[in-house]
């Protein structure tokens, strides 16, 4: 591992499911596990004292015998203002289930089931300040933007709509032929009509109001 590899903590109540996640991040050589958890109040816990630099969160812990649930840690850790961010780590795709885990404050949302690159993707856009939802669950379950509303114009729902796609300002400034300052200014203007304070709020936001419509999953 070098020095800049990013430190990882997997929160999962499966040993079998964590033992293959750790072997996969530390497949890559800028992650590292540096703990495990079995449970929400470990993974808060842990979190807490190893300030990793992104947390891997399992969404249930199989229900409420194994305590709280990953949406629960993760408002937890959001209480503490820790700013580690989360990534849910899930087998379930409901609209529900991706609206209360980016209310809860996670930076991401991600299939176990899904490729690894999709994951190596997420982790890594979340920890650079990004939105860590996998292209998968993007193109699944994101619907077409909705017809035009008061609150946003139509190229501000451009820049959600991309964010929610995982891109830094950097690349949402390429795609839509802006520069970085234009892509900022734009972002003040989103948080301030939406009423939030960050790219994670203002995704969920978007989702909840119907800007960003999201289709049912089986």
């Amino acid at each position: 591992m070098t020095s800049a590899a990013l430190r990882l903590l997997i929160a999962d109540d499966h040993s079998v499911v964590r033992a293959g996640l750790r072997a996969l991040l530390e497949g890559e050589a800028d992650l590292e596990v540096i703990a495990e958890a079995g449970s929400g109040e470990d993974a808060v816990a842990l979190a807490l004292t190893l300030a990793p630099d992104l947390v891997l969160m399992d969404l249930r812990f199989g229900g409420t015998t194994h305590g709280i649930d990953g949406i629960e840690a993760v408002r937890r850790l959001a209480a503490e203002a820790t700013g580690i961010p989360v990534v849910m780590l899930t087998s379930y795709s409901g609209r529900a289930d991706v609206v209360r885990a980016l209310e809860a404050g996670a930076r991401g949302y991600v299939f176990k089931a899904g490729p690894p690159e999709e994951l190596f993707r997420a982790v890594r856009s979340a920890c650079a300040g990004g939105m860590g939802l996998a292209p998968g669950i993007v193109s699944d379950l994101f619907g077409q933007v909705e017809a035009p509303r008061p609150d946003l114009t139509q190229r501000e729902r451009e820049v959600v709509r991309l964010m929610a796609d995982g891109h830094g300002n950097r690349a949402i400034a390429e795609i839509l032929f802006l520069s970085e300052a234009t892509v900022k200014t734009h972002l003040v203007r989103i948080y301030r009509k939406l009423g939030v304070e960050n790219r994670a709020a203002a995704v969920s936001e978007a989702v909840r109001s119907g800007l960003l419509e999201l289709t049912a999953d089986g």
